[in-house]
């Protein structure tokens, strides 16, 4: 349906922007050109889409009208030439490439803003390439091409999260018998103006689940941050009245949840943990670049980070326990002395990037690290080391994308292609709530 609809767009944008010669000779014929040509500028693809975001509506029109222009302006160009070729046209060819390019640049312009304004996927690189190959004749109709592809791509996906929501509306299937609490990994905190965990508490709160978060520091040793964890679930449960929680932990914070419950006796107040890429037997590179870099180096980077989240308020930031703690070494000494706990549902969580360039910045430079010491990862943790646990699951890509560790998060807000994050958490969230927890 939505090709189609491009299509008839398509056509009609086409036809008017090629239909000089036509109101020349019959100027009538305006009364009917004028009106479609501003029903497609301000309804194009508006009643066929079904969502309830305004945004993702303005998103999809400027979709289509991109996609109307770039089928107009390959069609112009024939039409244009056909009329250049026939010496008799010379006055009427100007005059008609004058009209045909004004149509062609309301449509554009039109297209280009609305996506640009709405759009979460294009994202600051492919707006980049956009303005830049603007200007330059076969370059622009390539990034425009892409530009078309990332916005549709985007609509069809929202489109269709919103329908299965709508389908299992009032079902709260992730409505779980103790709410959930999200830990977070090291170097981030939780603050209410960036969400650690992108778009996933949203959906998983759009279905009964009802979330908190650990609000512990970016960077302190593991026993730290447990011993903050714990005083943050005792007041999660003095709150709900609820005699448990659950728990979903990413990286670092995988291991802080494991030292609480097993060291700390936290066993009789968690219902579950989950750890999503958490780094159970350490990183074997992490000890490869402490070993390597100068102390006076770690020193400097450490203070450097020390120092920028006094400022923001972080009171005592460790930057060298909470990266000598994802160690091999560390890690392996302190894994005995945390046994799965009993009572307690445990489960791990892992994913694997296929190659470099599949990762965001820092991840594209460590992966090979990770990949020379360990072998596969997701560009920072080890598949070797994600397993942890009575159930592990281990998250492969289906196309060439690959799931980084920033990924699992949804820390870029990317919708990857054979991954939807946020569906995986709320089947996640569902499996928990359907054992009885």
């Amino acid at each position: 349906m939505i090709i189609i609809t491009m299509l008839l767009y398509s056509v009609a944008a086409s036809f008017i922007a090629n239909s000089y010669i036509l109101v020349k000779q019959m100027p009538q014929s305006l009364f009917v050109l004028l009106p479609v040509f501003l029903f497609v500028n301000l309804f194009a693809g508006c009643f066929i889409i079904k969502t309830r975001s305004k945004t993702l509506r303005i998103c999809y029109h400027g979709t289509v009208l991109l996609a109307s222009f770039y089928i107009s302006v390959i069609l112009s160009i024939i039409c244009q030439i056909l009329l250049a070729i026939n010496p008799n046209n010379n006055s009427l060819f100007w005059e008609s490439l004058v009209f045909c390019i004004g149509v062609n640049f309301i449509i554009f312009w039109n297209g280009i803003l609305c996506v640009y304004l709405t759009s979460a996927q294009l994202g600051i690189k492919l707006r980049i390439i956009g303005i830049i190959c603007g200007m330059i004749p076969i370059a622009n109709l390539v990034a425009l091409f892409f530009i078309i592809k990332t916005t549709t791509r985007e609509c069809l996906f929202e489109v269709k999260r919103e329908q299965r929501n709508r389908q299992r509306y009032g079902q709260e299937i992730c409505s779980t018998k103790y709410p959930i609490l999200m830990v977070h990994g090291v170097f981030f905190r939780d603050t209410k103006y960036f969400n650690y965990w992108g778009r996933i508490p949203k959906e998983l709160e759009a279905n009964g689940a009802k979330i908190f978060y650990g609000n512990h520091h970016s960077a302190s040793s593991v026993a730290d941050s447990a011993a903050e964890l714990k005083a943050r679930i005792t007041e999660i449960l003095s709150e709900t009245k609820a005699e448990k929680v659950n728990i979903i932990a990413h990286s670092k914070g995988g291991l802080d949840c494991r030292y609480a419950i097993s060291k700390l006796g936290l066993s009789d107040q968690v219902a579950s943990l989950t750890t999503i890429n958490t780094p159970h037997r350490g990183c074997l590179f992490a000890d490869y670049l402490l070993s390597n870099i100068s102390p006076d180096i770690k020193n400097k980077v450490a203070n450097a980070y020390n120092s920028t989240l006094r400022k923001l308020g972080e009171p005592e930031p460790d930057f060298l326990a909470a990266v000598n703690d994802l160690t091999d070494a560390s890690c392996k000494q302190r894994d005995p002395e945390m046994p799965t706990p009993k009572g307690v549902y445990c489960q791990s969580v892992g994913s694997v990037l296929t190659k470099a360039s599949n990762g965001k910045f820092p991840l594209n430079l460590s992966y090979h690290l990770v990949k020379h010491f360990s072998g596969e990862n997701d560009g920072l943790v080890d598949e070797a080391s994600f397993q942890w646990g009575e159930h592990y699951i281990l998250l492969r890509p289906t196309g060439e994308c690959g799931i980084s560790h920033g990924d699992m998060i949804d820390l870029n807000r990317q919708d990857l292609s054979g991954f939807d994050v946020r569906e995986f958490y709320v089947n996640l969230v569902s499996d928990l709530k359907n054992k009885g927890l």
